[in-house]
């Protein structure tokens, strides 16, 4: 083969979760050129890994018209085969319509007669729970690859250009104290989210003479507002970034940051796969499945009975998230903030 096309998952975290197997189909055929196809919002993530050639931008139009476009195009490339680590029916159409002659995937979502290598969907308890086994297993079971590549840590490619860049945007903000990123939503739903007063608390508990960065989605910039106006209210040099950054600055400011709090959510895959000190708060999600990865990675729950409940909208009275108190959360932030002390570089510091 001497093109490989990779259709890769829809969602933020998922895409993060998905790079030990892109890195793992780049070691099995170093020469190939690889192609990955995604979501525009997140085509910047997989734009700096140097296993990708090229990255190609695929806005999911409706009918089969604008499919059979995107799949003309992707004819022209004149790839040999397709891996599909994105699930949907869609992936394996295009691929499909776009002739390619090697078309893996999983067989699920009535797709398998797409597919030329329809790969059963592993039963639970046959691989390890993270999800990023679930991609490897992919290329495992395909004969891609013969066992899991050692991978405890998901990592991104070029932190180091990152948290300069991070650093000089910083700076552009007038920010000279060690920055703490906040990412208080999620975009899976409201059951994820842990309460954003909670988050400020945290912050407040931090070593003195430090600036917050606020992240979020143009739609949650109220919900991020609580958070700064709380910190502002307490002479904490707090900023809401919600909606005002792209993908790209926010991996940037991310990379910069001495410390991350979050929910279980995308910007809790990049902070962790930046290797920046990372804390979430899980309750309706399981951690054992999509948690952050790493040593400098604390996941911080509460038992609840009915967790992980893995729904999007809490049906009673949210127990998993509201048991989990800022003491306990602000406590495992300063044990972490002390931890990762001796990884802190003098020019990490600003």
């Amino acid at each position: 083969m001497s093109k490989i096309m990779v259709r890769a998952p829809n969602w933020l975290g998922d895409a993060v979760m998905s790079l030990p197997a892109i890195g793992a189909i780049r070691e099995a055929f170093p020469q190939v050129h690889i192609a990955v196809v995604v979501r525009p919002s997140i085509a910047d993530l997989y734009a700096r890994e140097a296993a990708i050639d090229n990255v190609i931008p695929y806005a999911a139009p409706r009918g089969l018209r604008g499919r059979r476009e995107f799949a003309a195009r992707l004819r022209q490339e004149r790839f040999d085969a397709a891996i599909l680590l994105q699930n949907a029916f869609d992936a394996a159409l295009v691929a499909w319509l776009a002739a390619i002659p090697e078309r893996i995937g999983y067989s699920r979502d009535a797709r398998g007669w797409l597919l030329t290598r329809a790969i059963p969907v592993p039963e639970p308890g046959e691989i390890p729970r993270h999800e990023r086994f679930y991609y490897l297993e992919l290329l495992r079971r395909a004969g891609i690859l013969e066992r899991f590549p050692p991978s405890a840590a998901i990592r991104l490619g070029g932190i180091e250009a990152a948290r300069q860049a991070g650093a000089a945007r910083l700076r552009s903000l007038a920010i000279a104290a060690p920055a703490v990123g906040i990412s208080p939503g999620a975009a899976y739903g409201n059951a994820k989210r842990w309460l954003p007063e909670r988050f400020a608390e945290v912050a407040r508990s931090l070593p003195p003479d430090t600036a917050v960065l606020v992240f979020g989605a143009p739609s949650e910039r109220a919900l991020c507002e609580l958070v700064a106006a709380q910190l502002c209210r307490s002479h904490i040099d707090a900023r809401n970034l919600a909606g005002e950054t792209s993908l790209a600055e926010f991996i940037d400011l991310a990379a910069a940051c001495r410390l991350f709090l979050t929910n279980d959510s995308g910007a809790m895959h990049v902070a962790s796969a930046l290797g920046v000190p990372t804390i979430a708060v899980f309750g309706a999600t399981d951690d054992a499945t999509t948690g952050p990865t790493g040593p400098l990675a604390r996941v911080v729950r509460e038992h609840a009975e009915c967790s992980p409940c893995l729904l999007r909208e809490c049906p009673i009275d949210h127990r998993c998230m509201t048991r989990v108190t800022a003491d306990r959360v602000a406590a495992a932030a300063l044990r972490l903030w002390e931890e990762s002390a001796p990884a802190w570089t003098p020019e990490a510091k600003f």
